[in-house]
């Protein structure tokens, strides 16, 4: 049995990745502090507690653990936190990956899967958006990703690593059979805080913009469904163990859902209205934000096949069903 070390395995998208890897009969081990992670999603393996700065208590993890390949999602994600306190995000994103890519170095482990962003690009000048893409983040965020795909590359150059990073668009949506699903404190996605606000009489869904150059005139983003994410690790993993070589993929869907849309939606799934408003535009906001995820489905051989926008807000929904039975 080979073994997948996950880093940030108590989150939202790590989670995920790791029921897909145990599915797949990997041994699973989660290093996670629980600063954002939840005890409670470490389902699908053990958890080693401990700090991606402690670099002594990296080493440690992966000497004892001796993965075959490693799976990096521990990242701080708010964009707005990353602009207030940049300092935060460098630290835990940039040098927590390099502490780990260090601790593997020791060790003699040279597989590395990357949970990366569809931020590291910035404003897009052309969509969809191929991987060959300029990268010019617009915050610390992206940034404090794009310095860990710079280190990948020059440790594949320099020391022989084989890797795989992944840059995310939306991710959305919870696992079909309800063990994992979005919990973030605060949440900050559309989705669910749409979802929860549908629910109070004197909730609006507030539309930033109806004018822009897209089929309703409001903005267009490419949501992908998380387990259509932990498929997608699952084929890196396969495609890396068999000595493929590693690079960079985008992971979206290819089409994108308006925001209209999502709205939409929402009403259809929990048969509620919707009350909406219309916003001005955001500064900086793209009419249209998708991915080309040809190299994806070339190399890995992935296909999202969860990602239908109704799908994705039905079991988001449903996950917060269950969430509400679980804070009571």
């Amino acid at each position: 049995m080979q073994t997948i070390l996950v880093t940030g395995g108590a989150g939202y998208v790590g989670s995920h990745c790791c029921k897909a890897f145990a599915r797949a009969g990997y041994r699973v081990v989660v290093y996670d502090n629980l600063y954002r992670g939840w005890r409670d999603l470490v389902k699908w393996g053990d958890l080693i507690e401990g700090d991606l700065l402690d670099a002594d208590a990296v080493g440690r993890a992966v000497a004892a653990v001796k993965p075959d390949v490693v799976a990096h999602f521990a990242a701080l994600t708010y964009v707005g936190e990353s602009v207030s306190d940049p300092g935060q995000y460098y630290a835990n994103n940039s040098l927590g990956a390099f502490n780990v890519l260090e601790a593997m170095r020791a060790n003699g482990c040279s597989k590395f899967i990357f949970s990366s962003t569809a931020a590291t690009y910035g404003v897009p000048k052309q969509v969809p958006i191929p991987e060959d893409h300029p990268q010019w983040p617009i915050n610390p965020y992206g940034w404090s990703k794009l310095m860990v795909e710079r280190m990948l590359a020059d440790y594949a150059t320099a020391y022989g690593f084989t890797f795989a990073a992944l840059r995310y668009f939306n991710a959305a949506g919870a696992d079909p059979d309800g063990e994992a699903g979005e919990r973030h404190e605060p949440e900050t996605h559309v989705i669910p805080l749409a979802i929860e606000g549908s629910l109070r009489d004197d909730y609006r869904f507030t539309i930033f913009g109806d004018d822009f150059d897209t089929r309703d005139g409001t903005c267009v983003r490419d949501y992908v469904h998380v387990t259509d994410l932990g498929e997608a690790h699952r084929l890196a993993a396969e495609h890396l163990l068999a000595g493929g070589a590693g690079g960079f993929f985008n992971l979206g869907t290819g089409e994108g859902a308006t925001v209209k849309e999502i709205a939409d939606a929402i009403e259809r799934v929990t048969g509620r209205k919707l009350p909406r408003t219309i916003g001005p535009r955001r500064a900086g906001d793209p009419p249209v934000l998708i991915a080309s995820n040809t190299r994806a489905r070339e190399i890995l051989g992935w296909t999202p096949t969860h990602s239908s926008i109704d799908e994705i807000v039905a079991t988001a929904n449903a996950w917060r069903l269950k969430e509400g039975e679980r804070r009571g």
